[in-house]
C-alpha cells in the first residue's frame, strides 16, 4: 500500500493496480475504503488504477477531529494526492460520495482535471430521487431479504448504529437494494466486502448534517473538464435525475445510462462500465 503525508501530518493511503495511463479513483460511502472499487469492471487491464482510501478508511489515518469529514475536506485530500504523485493534471474518477467529492474538486481546482468520470452520484439530494428511492424499496418487496434490508436501511439513514462494527453488519444487510438484481455475483461481491471495516464518524456526519442539505450545482458551471456523468437506470439512490441534473450544469458533459442496472455499475455491468469510461479516456482495450 502507497501512501502520502498529508500537511496536517495524516497518513492518506492508496493502491496501485494495473498498468497504462493513470486514473485516480475515489471511492464512496462516506467512510468506505477503496476495498468496495475492486478493479472498478476491469479497468485495470487498460489503465494505471490509483484507488484512494478517504481519509479515515482502510490504511488512511483518521483525522483527529471526529467532525473532518465535511466534502471540502475530501476535496483537500486530493489535491494532495494530485502534487504527491506528481500530475500536473489527472483524470478523476470518483463514485457515489466520491463522485460527490471528485465533484467538489473539479469545481474548486478547475485547472487540475484532464477527464472527469462522475459514477453513480448526485449533485443534491432530490424529492425526485427520493421518490424513486421509496418505488425502488417497495417493488423488492417480494424478495426474501426485503424486510431485512429495509429495516437497516432505515436504521442506517436514522443513524442508529454507533459503532464501526455495526455501521458494517448495517451496510450489509441494505445492500441488495443497491442493485437491480441481486444474484449469485452480487452476493459474491457483498461477501468480498466482509473484508472492510468502515468509518462510522463520516458517515454520521454526512448522514446527520451535510445530505440533505448539499447543493453543488452552483459549483459546477466552474467545471472545465470534458466529464463523463455514467449511472444505473435502476439506481435507487443516485438515478438518471441526478445524473441529469449534474449533466445540465456542466458545460462539457457526456451522459451513460445503463439499463438494467442499478447502485454498484462496476459490479452489474462490467463491461459496460469498462467500455464506457474507456471509450470517454479515449483508451483502445485490448480483445
Amino acid at each position: 500500500m502507497d501512501g502520502l503525508t498529508t500537511a496536517d501530518g495524516r497518513r492518506l493511503a492508496y493502491r496501485r493496480a494495473g498498468d497504462g495511463s493513470t486514473l485516480v479513483c475515489h471511492g464512496g460511502g462516506p467512510g468506505f475504503s477503496a476495498l468496495y472499487l475492486s478493479d472498478l469492471g476491469g479497468l485495470d487491464q487498460e489503465l494505471e488504477l490509483v484507488l484512494l482510501d478517504p481519509r479515515g478508511t482502510g490504511a488512511s489515518d483518521r483525522p483527529s477531529d471526529p467532525r473532518a469529514y465535511a466534502i471540502a475536506d475530501y476535496a483537500a485530500d486530493l489535491e494532495e494526492l494530485r502534487d504527491h504523485l506528481g500530475l500536473e493534471r489527472m483524470n478523476l474518477l470518483g463514485h457515489s460520495h466520491g463522485g460527490v467529492a471528485a465533484m467538489a474538486y473539479a469545481s474548486a481546482y478547475p485547472e487540475r482535471v484532464e477527464r472527469l468520470v462522475l459514477a453513480s452520484t448526485m449533485p443534491r439530494w432530490a424529492s425526485e430521487q427520493e421518490q424513486a428511492m421509496e418505488g425502488a424499496v417497495e417493488a423488492s418487496a417480494g424478495e426474501p431479504w426485503y424486510a431485512d434490508a429495509k429495516a437497516a436501511l432505515e436504521d442506517e439513514l436514522a443513524g442508529r448504529f454507533t459503532t464501526d462494527e455495526e455501521l458494517a453488519d448495517l451496510a450489509l444487510r441494505e445492500f441488495p437494494f443497491y442493485f437491480a438484481r441481486f444474484g449469485e455475483e452480487e452476493q459474491a461481491y457483498l461477501e468480498m466486502l466482509r473484508a472492510e471495516t468502515p468509518n462510522a464518524d463520516a458517515l454520521v456526519l454526512f448522514n446527520r448534517e451535510i445530505f440533505e442539505t448539499f447543493d453543488l450545482r452552483p459549483e459546477l458551471a466552474k467545471i472545465t473538464a470534458p466529464t463523463l456523468v455514467i449511472t444505473g437506470q435502476e439506481d435507487f439512490i443516485t438515478g438518471p435525475s441526478s445524473a441529469r441534473e449534474i449533466a445540465a450544469e456542466i458545460a462539457d458533459a457526456e451522459t451513460v445510462l445503463l439499463p438494467g442496472v442499478g447502485h454498484f455499475i462496476f459490479v452489474e455491468a462490467p463491461e459496460a462500465f469498462r467500455d464506457a469510461v474507456l471509450s470517454f479516456l479515449g483508451v483502445s482495450a485490448d480483445v
